[in-house]
């Protein structure tokens, strides 16, 4: 009889973390890192809060760029908020 556990995937896809969240956030709280994909695209990643880096800044972390850097950061989109939502104040 086989005691070996089953080891799980670091990309999963949304489907099965939707199915499974509570595993998932275990896993994560535990140090484990996954990929969710949705239709084979990659979407975002679970990973530990102590993973986001140094700066433990959520700006450094969302990034609405494309892979050729084609779109906006986070921070520069959060400005433009902002200068839209003062002018109609205005």
């Amino acid at each position: 009889m086989s005691t070996k556990t089953q080891k799980m995937p670091s990309i999963i896809g949304l489907k099965d973390l939707r199915l499974n969240a509570s595993k998932y956030i275990s896993a994560v709280e535990k140090g484990k890192i996954f990929t969710i994909v949705r239709r084979s695209k990659p979407i975002f990643k679970m990973m530990p809060v102590d993973e986001w880096g140094d700066e433990g800044n959520w700006k450094t972390l969302i990034d609405f760029r494309d892979k050729k850097g084609k779109g906006i950061k986070a921070e520069d989109l959060l400005k433009l908020l902002k200068k839209i939502n003062k002018n109609e104040k205005a």
